[in-house]
């Protein structure tokens, strides 16, 4: 039986780098592979789902819905008997997950709005991962795991729709740099140069590759290797505050 997959890849980096961010700053337990894995399924479980909201072919999507979520719920079970409050996370993300699924309804996948609850709800997910680990959640964990995950997130969003939907419209290129400029001299005004370093890399990406003929698969590639090299400076910075 072929599976039945996602088909935004970016959301794949979203799923991945906040909540291993979030185990560097906590501190890992072995709750949090059972956790990974539950909350990989509930991600795979949520996009069958959303696409119920369009009302077509509900059998089918009610059936890949059940059979992540139900293996999904049986994993995340570890963590909630780890730490019940963890709940609490949960449902922060639901009103992310209401606002795109409205957006699904009305066939509008890709407007940013929907881009940004998405990258807000998985976000949300280094705070919990961070939180398993001994029930606190400080000003690191906030700052270095969900706001830098939020900020970085938001410019690759901008990025995509400037080489992709909006790649003739030369307002939102000057939003999306302006964006990647401010971000990075303010990470360098608050003394946060390590942060700053991982932001440079989207920076160069937004401005060198934008008018180039890029193909989705090439523009995907070139964003894996950019969100590993956020991903392991931002590690480097949580690492030399833990």
């Amino acid at each position: 039986m072929k599976l039945f997959l996602p088909k935004q890849h970016g959301a794949w980096a979203m799923l991945i780098i906040p909540f291993w961010l979030g185990v560097i700053n906590g501190g890992f337990i072995w709750q949090h592979i059972p956790f990974f894995i539950g909350w990989l399924l509930l991600y795979l479980a949520t996009y069958p789902m959303l696409l119920l909201c369009k009302r077509k072919k509900l059998t089918f999507y009610t059936k890949w819905t059940l059979l992540y979520m139900i293996p999904s719920l049986l994993f995340l079970l570890f963590p909630l008997l780890e730490r019940p409050t963890i709940i609490y996370f949960g449902l922060l993300m639901l009103p992310f997950f209401i606002i795109n699924a409205i957006y699904t309804s009305k066939n509008q996948d890709r407007a940013f709005m929907n881009d940004l609850s998405a990258v807000f709800a998985f976000s949300i997910a280094g705070l919990a991962s961070s939180f398993l680990t001994d029930g606190e959640i400080n000003f690191e964990t906030l700052i270095f795991t969900f706001l830098t995950s939020v900020l970085f997130f938001v410019g690759c969003t901008f990025y995509v729709k400037t080489m992709i939907r909006e790649k003739k419209n030369t307002q939102f290129k000057w939003i999306s740099w302006f964006y990647h400029i401010v971000l990075i001299i303010s990470c360098f005004g608050f003394g946060v140069w390590i942060v700053a370093l991982a932001f440079i890399p989207s920076l160069l990406r937004a401005i060198g590759f934008y008018g180039r003929s890029l193909s989705p698969k090439q523009i995907g590639i070139y964003e894996i290797i950019n969100s590993a090299v956020f991903f392991t400076i931002s590690a480097i910075q949580l690492s030399i505050l833990t």
